[in-house]
């Protein structure tokens, strides 16, 4: 195996003996085939594209099989094998409708008959056999993995019915470019942009299904404590799980919990009704196996950021959507009533536990309902800079820099804050200005279009452009998800971003130079520095500039 699509890859390089995330080589291996196969797919799907063929089936395929190659998503084998047959089987299906036959061999690629043989065969097809170039083949892996980030979300808005059949002939595209040999240097810089762009789409997307089925989110306190009562807890992603749950669960004497990147969900109208949503439970996905160790309750995954469960609360755990683990029941058509039976069997809470409170619910709407009061504390010299420090957090050492950054930003200054990364501080009490927060929490990394429209938005009320704006980005990145908002990010001329805590594997040093030279992409260096050089700029030398000891922590 070889794998170098996450921020922790082994040394710095990638895995080769067994992926860090936990996967074995030979679900690493399966997960190379499946790509192979979806390559083969797409080359019938834009041939389909072409001739005006109607693909639905293929389409959803496509990108539930992508989400399930992404970090820490699915760990089963023995699923990958059904998917690689599956996609063969549609592959084949989709050649008796279109008046064509595709010659390539990742088109009339056959899997083998049993599963040792189908390990066998991806091993003639790892990612670094896509080119002998090391800068393209850099670029083909930083579309791929920005793929599979667009797919995620695509499956995300599909599940609450927002698609895009133009985002979906881009995958089948992108997909099918990765085997022609004759794709220059800069054809693959337009395809990475491209990616970016249509993740801003898709993201849009995911934004129209969220606020149309729940409302848009609302500042909203949430607590950290715990009531007495039977338990659930939902970690992952996915509102519509955590709708089910809460359904299926009133009356029931069950209190829900959310856990990870579900912390955002109580500021939904639609989801913070139910009386029973009872508060969030831990902090980010690295530390599940501690924090679900320690849950009285049942525990459902959603969608991704799953590590290898333990025996402690093996017996309590349940997937769902695209995640699975071997021997993990796997919730089907979201019937939660195996979960509920584990729940009321288990003990839950014995008593009332009362907590600290945390905010969230600064998504677009709210934020920019207030533009007026942001823009004339920015023009009354009473907000200084706002900073954007967000994305994935995770175990590798060098992740406390985003700690002691937002403790030390000054505090003439906001911080917003999205995705798993804000566990580092979210529960922090920055206080306010003038009313206005200082941190403020946009929502999941699903939510990242929030973001960029609260950005486009203060730049039209100052009448600059983004870059012009006293706003800086500095970013966190783990897995596929992150690359794809990187890349709508550089799409729409972000410049002088800040990427921590390690640069991705897979950018080769003439790609990075490129990005350096043309988006002034820096890697983190230290909190003080750092702030020094955006607020300072070349008065950085000058101690008074910043007045770190100012900081309101």
């Amino acid at each position: 195996m070889f794998c170098y699509q996450c921020e922790q890859a082994s040394n710095g390089t990638g895995c080769e003996k067994a992926g860090v995330c936990g996967k074995t080589p030979q679900v690493a291996e399966l997960q190379d085939l499946l790509e192979h196969a979806l390559r083969g797919l797409a080359l019938y799907a834009v041939e389909a594209g072409k001739q005006g063929v109607a693909i639905p089936d293929v389409n959803a395929f496509t990108t539930d099989a992508l989400f399930t190659t992404l970090t820490n998503v699915n760990f089963d084998g023995r699923s990958i094998e059904d998917l690689v047959r599956r996609c063969v089987e549609l592959r084949e299906g989709l050649k008796g409708r279109i008046a064509k036959t595709i010659d390539h061999e990742a088109a009339t690629f056959i899997p083998a008959d049993d599963y040792d043989g189908m390990v066998a065969q991806a091993g003639g097809v790892g990612i670094m056999n896509l080119s002998d170039d090391p800068d393209i083949r850099s670029l083909m892996h930083t579309t791929m993995y920005g793929l599979k980030g667009v797919a995620a979300y695509a499956v995300h808005a599909r599940i609450l019915g927002q698609e895009d059949d133009g985002v979906y002939a881009f995958i089948h595209e992108a997909l099918a470019a990765m085997l022609n040999r004759d794709l220059s240097l800069n054809d693959w810089v337009s395809m990475a942009l491209k990616c970016g762009e249509v993740n801003l789409r898709v993201m849009e997307l995911l934004d129209a299904a969220n606020t149309g089925t729940y409302g848009h989110p609302e500042p909203t306190q949430v607590s950290l404590g715990v009531k007495k009562g039977k338990a659930i807890l939902v970690s992952g992603h996915d509102l519509k799980d955590l709708e089910e749950i809460l359904k299926q669960t009133e009356g029931k004497g069950i209190n829900v919990y959310t856990h990870g990147e579900m912390l955002p969900c109580h500021a939904y109208p639609g989801l913070k009704k139910y009386a029973h949503l009872a508060g969030h439970y831990g902090t980010a996905w690295q530390n599940q196996q501690k924090e679900f160790s320690e849950f009285p309750g049942a525990i459902v995954m959603t969608t991704n950021c799953l590590q290898k469960p333990l025996d402690t609360y093996g017996a309590n755990l349940f997937t769902s959507g695209p995640v699975r683990f071997p021997g993990t029941p796997h919730i089907e058509g979201h019937d939660f009533s195996p979960v509920i039976e584990r729940a009321l069997e288990l003990p839950g809470f014995d008593a009332d536990a009362p907590g600290k409170t945390v905010m969230t619910g600064f998504a677009r709407n709210a934020v920019m309902g207030v533009a007026g009061t942001v823009v004339e504390a920015v023009k009354n010299k009473a907000i200084r800079h706002f900073f954007l420090v967000a994305g994935c957090d995770g175990a590798k050492p060098g992740r406390n820099y985003y700690t002691e950054f937002v403790e030390k930003v000054p505090s003439d200054c906001v911080v917003l804050t999205l995705a798993c990364g804000k566990f580092r501080f979210f529960d922090k009490d920055l206080g306010d200005i003038g009313g206005i927060p200082r941190l403020l929490d946009v929502g999941q990394c699903n939510d990242a279009y929030s973001a960029i429209k609260i950005a486009l938005a203060l730049s039209e009320a100052f009448g600059v452009e983004v870059n012009d704006l006293p706003l800086s980005m500095v970013l966190s990145w783990y897995e596929q998800k992150a690359v794809a908002i990187l890349l709508t990010l550089l799409h729409l001329g972000i410049k002088d971003i800040r990427l921590g805590p390690s640069l991705p594997a897979f950018i080769t040093p003439n790609v990075l130079k490129v990005l350096v030279d043309n988006y002034d992409i820096k890697p983190i260096s230290t909190p003080e520095e750092d702030l020094r050089a955006i607020l300072c700029g070349d008065e950085a030398g000058d101690a008074d500039c910043l007045k770190l000891a100012a900081a309101s922590v």
